[in-house]
């Protein structure tokens, strides 16, 4: 009996609660309207990633461009530097060879 006295009532009755709503939310969640609302907001995502995809891809793209242009454009340089050089080198030769 000391057990029963021990129960408190607005503690139960807020127990109960939470298992109604509990299964009812199990319900609403497993219906079938539910799912037809997950299903539409999975398509929506994947659009979504498909949609991201596609302008990584582009970034990518231009990306590579860019690195594959400044290649270029540092190789061309070098090329130049070092044609500039030995032009240096061979004036330099040259006043020395006149001295």
């Amino acid at each position: 009996m000391k057990g029963l006295k021990n129960i408190d009532a607005k503690k139960s009755g807020i127990f109960a609660a939470g298992v109604l709503f509990g299964t009812a939310g199990i319900k609403v969640l497993t219906s079938k309207d539910a799912k037809k609302v997950y299903t539409g907001c999975t398509a929506a995502v994947l659009r979504a990633k498909e949609c991201v995809m596609n302008i990584v891809a582009k970034a990518q793209d231009n990306a590579g461009d860019i690195y594959a242009e400044a290649q270029q454009i540092n190789e061309k340089r070098a090329a130049e530097e070092c044609t500039y050089g030995e032009a240096g080198v061979q004036e330099a030769k040259e006043v020395g060879a006149d001295n």
